[in-house]
């Protein structure tokens, strides 16, 4: 009785394994080829991955190394960050009246921005303005001009906090924010842009509006969503072609900064994804912040906008982290709280990670494996895992390309942002024998924003092959079309890839 049952299970299973084979070949022809994923190495591709925070004006920060016992060597963090992120003042940015810190070459902080870009690695940007602990964040030109300001402590007179609303605060912000625009609204330069600054450490919180300073008033709902508002439709209008962010935060531009969710939040922060905006969240792993507010948001927002998320607990010192209401972080343990900021990006599929200042060293001596998790398993990683493709073909006549894609990340390709608005499609090419382009192929059908892990997505492209006879290769890449077609995105595969980005696929003879 054993061996009937074993004996028709094994039919059943042949019969199965048959009908999905039969089903492949009748759906599909040309000869299958097979790329061969790549896990681990390290791409820059936009918004996705790792981003290292800049520490001071020195560029040499760039070049920080550290030791890594898993690997039993020494490496430099930005090896691993596919963008350099400056959280610094309007004031150092533009010290004076039409004075611009990064277009002076030999000013530090222009070095420092130059520096990241001679290693191949895009900007990003926060521009704090609220003086109230750091000193003065906005450039002592606007208050002279007569600029409207918080004082919170008459002990420090230079703490001073402009309040948006005011007409020449505004005027000089807006002037400011375009001459960034002009030299960093290029997507080759800039990663995103942190789009808000307003608050205690730009972070969109405990934004001061009147002389009472954090008291909610009659007109505090209405100030705050004008300012919104205003300050949204500023950065929208200037970035065109950078993804702007915004912090998530239950009290987004409310004066308050710890409390419970305001009614207004989600309302304005729909309203400037709508604009644009993707989101990122400041308190990652801190359990008593980041709750449940914080989660449904980001689960709401899963997949149609990218998420970047920051640590919250400073393990260096300055935070007692070990207090979290977790009870999982021990003290003298910072890797307990790399832990735990992992996890809740991986709950929250985060695109983007933190190399914090002051952190990094426990993320590469203590947390490497899980710099290598984020690595192969966070944001999105992109490769055609199946292409059926023609080995002969006659010029002029009609072939057909059939190829399936898998994003092995638990993030997105944010293909959707409006800053790029679909730009990047699956492309198929024809080389010569030298590896030169002679015609290209785009399936606008393919969409690399709706694939999502473990759910492969197949497609059939019609080719029109009109060159002549001869032996050329087939390639494969995700090109950008606003850049004349040419390959955007790294593939996560192990491969003959032209300099260019091309993955070669197979030779095909054309007649």
């Amino acid at each position: 009785m054993l061996l009937k049952i074993v004996t028709a299970l094994l039919c059943v299973a042949s019969v199965s394994c048959k009908k999905d084979s039969e089903k492949d070949t009748a759906a599909t022809s040309g000869t299958l080829v097979k790329p061969n994923y790549n896990r681990s190495t390290v791409f820059r591709n936009p918004m996705n991955g790792w981003v290292m925070y800049a520490g001071g004006d020195n560029e040499s920060y760039w070049d920080m190394t550290y030791y890594v016992p898993d690997l039993g060597k020494t490496v430099k963090a930005i090896d691993y960050a596919s963008a350099c992120y400056i959280r610094t003042s309007w004031a150092k940015l533009n010290p004076s009246d039409g004075v611009y810190a990064w277009r002076d070459p030999n000013s530090a902080l222009g070095k420092l921005i130059s520096g990241a870009e001679s290693r191949g690695v895009p900007i990003a940007f926060r521009i704090n303005v609220d003086g109230r602990d750091q000193g003065l964040n906005t450039p002592q030109f606007v208050f002279d001009a007569g600029a409207k300001y918080y004082l919170e402590n008459a002990s420090f007179p230079l703490r001073r906090t402009p309040y948006p609303q005011d007409a020449v605060f505004k005027q000089y912000y807006a002037k400011f924010i375009a001459a960034l625009a002009a030299d960093f609204n290029d997507p080759k330069k800039t990663a995103f842009i942190d789009a808000y600054g307003l608050g205690k450490w730009g972070e969109a919180h405990n934004v001061i509006y009147e002389e009472v300073g954090a008291t909610v008033t009659a007109n505090t709902e209405r100030l705050k969503e004008e300012v919104f508002d205003w300050v949204t439709d500023l950065y929208s209008q200037q970035f065109t072609k950078v993804p702007l962010v915004i912090n998530y935060h239950r009290l987004i531009g409310h004066p308050a900064s710890w409390g419970s969710a305001n009614a207004n939040s989600d309302r304005l922060l729909v309203k400037a994804i709508n604009k644009g905006y993707s989101v990122r969240q400041d308190a990652f792993g801190m359990t008593d912040y980041y709750q449940s507010w914080e989660k449904a948001f980001a689960k709401t927002w899963n997949f149609k906008r990218p998420i970047i998320m920051e640590g919250g607990w400073i393990t260096t010192g300055t935070h007692s982290y070990w207090t979290d209401p977790s009870k999982k972080y021990r003290q003298d343990h910072p890797e307990d709280v790399r832990q735990g900021e992992f996890d809740a990006s991986l709950e929250a599929a985060v695109n983007m990670m933190d190399f914090r200042v002051g952190e990094i060293d426990s993320w590469f001596t203590k947390s490497f494996s899980l710099v290598q998790r984020f690595t192969s398993e966070g944001g999105y990683r992109l490769y055609p895992d199946r292409v059926y493709l023609p080995e002969t073909v006659k010029s002029g006549e009609e072939s057909t390309i059939t190829h399936r894609w898998r994003n092995m990340g638990w993030g997105y390709f944010p293909n959707n942002i409006p800053q790029w608005n679909y730009k990047y499609k699956v492309a198929f090419a024809l080389l010569d024998a030298s590896g030169v382009v002679k015609k290209i192929f785009v399936d606008d059908k393919a969409e690399p924003s709706t694939w999502l892990k473990n759910t492969p997505a197949s497609y059939e492209l019609k080719a029109k092959v009109d060159l002549p006879a001869g032996t050329y290769t087939w390639a494969v890449a995700i090109v950008d079309t606003q850049k004349e077609k040419e390959p955007g995105i790294k593939l996560a595969v192990n491969g003959d890839l032209t300099a260019a980005g091309w993955l070669k696929l197979l030779n095909v003879q054309v007649q």
